[in-house]
């Protein structure tokens, strides 16, 4: 059963900063709340309140609400209209589906000078023969009653006709009254009879529910032993109609006739929780523990482990000789709940509680890595420097590769000339023809055209068509 609490009201006011001494609206449906209360102390701005679909029995502690001005109590377990007289602003009223008979306690909203809605339908006094006139005669100041307009004739039919009708109402109340007693008496023996079966339920069982039987001192015979052995087979035939049993009770609760009155409202509600805690109590047996992770295999080697489900990369860098690790963590998630551990062999980051642990292709030093993350993606990069280059993650020593020993002496003397002999560089370029390199491409200097002249071929004087000419100054 729900109750009204600090907490509750905080929950359901985020619209104001969950603010409560200045709430103007506030909705607690469905709740089952069986009580109204300090919602005058703590809500006193209140200008809507939804309130329907729960289990409150009396209007009772809205009498300071001043400012409010629409009230919601559909589908309540209410059987009397009260305690309204002090909500000076209210407009609109709603006590659909609720278990009103006194039909009379209408005139405690006459007070109300500002209501101008009021729904009653769904109601036994809906029900009375005259109840619109009684209700339009009452309260004068209605403009709808039941989502209908009421018109000014109605109004005026409704009053001259209103002695009469008040009559007639007075005369159903006292009826319904009647019928209402007995229903609350036969709803008493019903629990009191229920309470009766469970304490001898408890009475024939231990304190755990479970029944025990005297066990007797001597040993027990060859019979008494194979029943034994048959128990566990027996106890395993008895869950399955344990629980066709709970299903057919179900059945039978559900298709039982039964009145629409607050208090078939309340026990079908307790049958509900009590369904609701028999499935908690099968569900947490059901529930296994889990074996925790194994990180180490039983021979020491360790193992890889993804638990938190992480994309990750390994990279191998040769030119600072270290292994990095880029670990692809949650960009939002707080640096307070990763936790890292770099071994020798292989590197754990614990996610949330979770393992995510790496064998490394290579000896890394502890001590000299580091870890960081980005502040752009999140990720966590960790910097490992390799320990020399010994493989040990994937089982494979690098060898040497020596060379065959040359026994021969002749190779041994060839070997002892060339360490004696000096090599020098050889200068004569005649001895070997080496290609320039330096000269391979010619660059020739760019000269205008204007500039650039024209090359004239010299005439030889070997040329027998060559004629000196003393007039003609040489050609330089």
């Amino acid at each position: 059963m729900g109750r009204i609490t600090e907490d509750l009201i905080r929950r359901n006011a985020e619209h104001n900063d969950c603010v409560i001494f200045s709430l103007e609206e506030l909705s607690l449906h469905q709740q089952e709340i069986e009580r109204l209360e300090h919602i005058d102390k703590w809500c006193r701005d209140l200008k809507i309140l939804y309130l329907q679909n729960n289990l409150i029995g009396k209007i009772e502690n809205v009498s300071k609400l001043k400012k409010l001005e629409y009230l919601n109590l559909a589908l309540n377990n209410i059987e009397k209209i009260e305690n309204l007289e002090g909500c000076e602003g209210l407009t609109k009223l709603d006590l659909t589906v609720n278990f009103i008979g006194e039909l009379s306690s209408v005139k405690t909203l006459q007070h109300n000078i500002h209501l101008r809605e009021l729904f009653l339908m769904g109601n036994p006094c809906a029900d009375f023969d005259g109840y619109r006139q009684f209700v339009v005669a009452t309260l004068q100041q209605l403009k709808w009653l039941d989502g209908k307009e009421i018109e000014r004739s109605e109004r005026i039919q409704a009053l001259q006709n209103f002695p009469v009708v008040e009559q007639q109402i007075r005369e159903q109340e006292k009826a319904y009254c009647l019928r209402r007693a007995k229903d609350k008496e036969e709803a008493q023996r019903k629990l009191q009879e229920e309470e009766k079966e469970g304490q001898e339920e408890r009475s024939h069982s231990g304190f755990d529910g479970h029944v025990y039987m005297d066990t007797s001192s001597t040993l027990p015979s060859s019979e008494d032993s194979r029943d034994h052995g048959r128990a566990p087979e027996i106890q395993e035939r008895e869950c399955p109609k344990k629980k066709s049993d709970g299903s057919q009770e179900d059945l039978e609760f559900w298709n039982k006739p039964s009145l629409f009155t607050p208090e078939s409202r309340l026990e079908t509600l307790r049958h509900v929780e009590k369904q609701r805690r028999d499935q908690e109590k099968l569900s947490e047996k059901k529930k296994k523990v889990k074996a925790p992770r194994r990180l180490i295999a039983e021979d020491g080697r360790a193992l890889n482990v993804n638990e938190p489900k992480l994309d990750f990369s390994v990279k191998d860098d040769e030119k600072r000789h270290q292994i990095v690790l880029d670990l692809a963590v949650y960009r939002y998630m707080d640096t307070s709940l990763i936790d890292v551990d770099v071994q020798p062999t292989y590197v754990r980051v614990m996610v949330k509680g979770k393992p995510f642990q790496l064998v490394l292709p290579a000896e890394v030093k502890p001590d000299s890595s580091s870890a960081a993350r980005s502040q752009t993606t999140g990720h966590l990069v960790i910097c490992m420097p390799k320990v020399g280059e010994v493989i040990t993650g994937c089982g494979q020593t690098s060898k040497r590769v020596k060379s065959p020993r040359v026994s021969t002496d002749s190779s041994r003397e060839q070997t002892e000339k060339r360490g004696k002999q000096v090599e020098r560089l050889e200068v004569d370029p005649n001895k070997r023809s080496f290609p320039d390199v330096a000269n391979i491409v010619q660059e020739k200097k760019h000269v205008p055209r204007r500039v650039r002249a024209e090359t004239k071929i010299a005439p030889n004087e070997e040329d027998p068509g060559f004629e000196d000419n003393p007039e003609v100054p040489p050609l330089i």
